[in-house]
């Protein structure tokens, strides 16, 4: 038998029902706030990652599905959505018409990491993006929106940490001030981060090795480094946030894995899912359209963990099943072909319809309509054809009514609805 990659996973039947809620819900609330969807390719060409994410990240090093075309092109599996919908931005010069744009999208992701509880090698996000916009409000109103989209959710233990990473004119000080600390803790660090402490010492601080965790303690925090104006963007930011009457927690060792943010970062984090308990990640990319050949225009934006916050979420597949509104029990070849018209009839009309094809008796087509939960039975075998009327069953309250054979669909599809709208 041949199993899934190790990784990945189904998402099946059952499950769907809740994604597809949780996917509806952030559309309906992303919509409200100006946002509208755009879909990206899967495969980019490698190239745009790695200027980006950063050649020296682990995403790019290690963790990226990469391979060469017919033509020996190197492309890669998305591995976030940032990079893509910032190319697509400049690609198709949509910064033209107006340079404010606001972006979602919701799908799959790629990166060979080590598969483990709420991360998988194939995961999902759903990713909203705004171009053209340097206030520090936007910033405030995107984990506003976040947090409302949590509460429609139900979702209640999540927190909003939030930092500046500062911009490149504030930021060269601070690296200069960590360096001074890893070069007197390289001992305590880990092989990846010794190496990075000579490339790029902010990427330390974004590292969960324990070791290295501690090593930090006593590290500058880049906040104590801002310029004027980077300490005013988060100083609007927090009053923003105090405004709209959200928590939030400064937190000074909350960096970004990627290269391409400044300023603005933040994270919506969770009890629910221990040491991995970050569920949203998010910030101020300024940079980000400019290094990758579009205009000068400010951006921020997020990525939510999909398959995370399917767990933490207080709703439940079993709130989203869908059960047929009729199951249509025919007896006999006549008796199925009509019961194959109303069938189609009815699901074309809106009603949640089901029909067993076999050639099983009544009580047996009884069992299987409450085994499916079944609202209604419709009951047809010759001898109601013969007699011009056939039996529907209301299943919660057992009762039977006769049901005349002329004008059935309409009058079935009322009574269900008039049941459903009750």
């Amino acid at each position: 038998m041949i199993q899934l990659i190790r990784g990945f996973k189904d998402i099946l039947p059952g499950e769907v029902e809740l994604w597809q809620y949780i996917e509806s819900t952030a559309r309906s609330l992303f919509e409200d706030f100006g946002f509208r969807e755009i879909r990206i390719p899967i495969m980019e060409r490698t190239e745009l990652f790695a200027r980006s994410i950063g050649e020296d990240t682990d995403i790019v090093e290690k963790e990226m599905y990469t391979f060469a075309d017919r033509k020996n092109e190197l492309i890669t599996l998305r591995p976030e959505a940032t990079a893509s919908v910032v190319r697509s931005y400049i690609q198709h010069k949509l910064y033209a018409d107006d340079p404010v744009q606001k972006f979602y999208t919701i799908g799959p992701m790629f990166r060979r990491e080590r598969p483990q509880k709420g991360r998988y090698r194939q995961f999902y996000q759903i990713n909203a993006e705004v171009f053209g916009i340097d206030s520090p409000f936007i910033d405030a109103q995107l984990i506003f929106m976040l947090v409302k989209l949590f509460s429609r959710l139900s979702v209640t233990d999540v927190e909003a940490h939030i930092n500046s990473l500062g911009c490149p004119e504030c930021r060269p000080r601070f690296k200069e001030a960590l360096a001074e600390v890893l070069s007197a803790a390289t001992e305590k660090l880990c092989s990846d981060c010794v190496r990075r402490s000579l490339r790029n010492p902010l990427r330390v601080m974004d590292c969960k090795v324990p070791s290295c965790r501690e090593a930090m303690t006593n590290a500058p925090a880049i906040i104590d480094f801002l310029c004027s104006e980077c300490r005013l963007h988060f100083e609007t930011v927090k009053q923003a946030l105090e405004k709209l009457k959200i928590p939030f927690v400064i937190d000074k060792r909350l960096v970004r894995g990627l290269d391409y943010y400044t300023r603005t970062t933040f994270e919506i984090q969770t009890s629910y899912l221990g040491a991995q308990n970050a569920v949203v990640g998010g910030g101020r990319y300024n940079g980000l359209v400019k290094a990758l050949g579009g205009p000068d225009q400010p951006a921020v934006g997020f990525a939510i963990g999909f398959d995370r916050l399917v767990e933490i979420t207080g709703l439940k597949n079993a709130d989203f099943k869908q059960n047929p509104d009729i199951f249509i029990a025919a007896m006999g070849e006549n008796g199925k072909a009509r019961a194959f018209e109303w069938a189609c009839a009815f699901a074309d009309s809106g009603i949640k319809t089901e029909m067993d094809f076999s050639d099983r008796s009544l009580k047996s087509l009884m069992k299987r309509a409450d085994k499916l939960s079944a609202a209604y039975v419709l009951m047809v075998g010759e001898k109601e054809l013969e007699e011009g009327a056939v039996v529907l069953r209301d299943m919660t309250t057992k009762e039977q009514v006769s049901i005349p054979l002329e004008n059935l669909v309409e009058d079935i599809k009322a009574k269900i609805l008039l049941t459903t709208n009750a």
